[in-house]
């Protein structure tokens, strides 16, 4: 097993279908190519290398028009850790498309963390569409968080898929703040089929305005000691408008899976107690719907 820290050198910065900056450390491996439409990503974790730093990977564009389009293979191979931090900010976006096409293979007893947060323009002029396919070998561990607390979200349309194999973990959360008109679409899958996998699909989104979100989680247990869980929770406040469907399945006997969905308001007490010390009500609201999806 070989433990390292990044120092700085294994990176990614893409403006754009510009790449400005990327690294490789030995162990980490990353090759881009720009050739066709957009910006082609490959990443290779070799067997037995445990990084204990993340790296950090840029993703943006300053114009106000314009797309970018990310094909990404991940690759992380038996035995190895990484984490990823990623930052994705568009704060000029008046008609921008971010597109991101996303394959990643977590081999046996490896691990793979990928936080992702998202900063947006104010006039919600983006549309986001990140797609994934996630395959998790026998003991692998995966947690992806995705977070667009900043700016208007504009249009998301999310779709994420995995399966996981025998004592497998799989963790997959998203926290989004939606305004105005903007519109939000998540649907992720995923399907426990090796014994003793987990898997847990976590949803908490705020609506406001004329906004709506529509959340699909699926997540089915087809294996002996398998477990998960779905929470989907929506705050709709004016005239927003929120979508919850849960599907779950169990298809042997001794598995197990779980699911809660609530839809509601701000909570009337915490709103009035915010405003008696001086809060307007849009801010004392806004500052609640911040602590619940923090």
């Amino acid at each position: 097993m070989h433990k390292h820290n990044l120092d700085g050198t294994a990176h990614l910065e893409i403006d754009g279908n510009r790449i400005l900056g990327s690294g490789s450390v030995p162990g980490f491996y990353l090759e881009t190519d720009t050739s066709g439409d957009g910006i082609i990503v490959r990443v290779r974790v070799e067997a037995g290398y445990r990084f204990e730093k993340p790296v950090h990977l840029c993703f943006g564009m300053l114009p106000e028009e314009g797309i970018q389009k990310i094909d990404m293979a991940v690759d992380v191979e038996e035995g190895a850790a990484v984490s990823f931090l990623a930052h994705c900010s568009f704060p000029n976006a008046v008609d921008v498309q971010h597109l991101m096409d996303a394959r990643l293979n977590v081999g046996p007893n490896a691990r793979y963390s990928y936080f992702e947060r998202h900063v947006h323009a104010e006039n919600g002029g983006i549309n986001v569409v990140p797609k994934s396919v996630i395959r998790l070998a026998e003991g692998a561990r995966f947690k992806t968080e995705f977070e667009l607390l900043k700016g208007r979200v504009g249009i998301l349309d999310m779709d994420y898929s995995a399966t996981a194999e025998a004592r497998s973990q799989l963790d997959m959360l998203a926290r989004i703040y939606a305004r105005e008109d903007d519109r939000v679409k998540i649907r992720e899958a995923a399907e426990l089929n090796g014994e003793g996998a987990t898997g847990v699909l976590v949803s908490h989104l705020a609506v406001r305005g004329d906004a709506s979100a529509e959340i699909y989680s699926d997540l089915s247990a087809n294996a002996p000691g398998c477990r998960g869980h779905v929470d989907c929770k929506e705050i709709v406040q004016d005239r927003g408008k929120a979508r919850a469907i849960p599907i779950v399945s169990v298809n042997h006997p001794l598995a197990h899976v779980t699911h809660e969905a609530a839809i509601g308001s701000v909570d009337s007490k915490q709103l009035q107690t915010l405003m008696a010390r001086g809060l307007d009500e849009e801010d004392a609201t806004d500052l609640i719907i911040q602590g619940l999806l923090s």
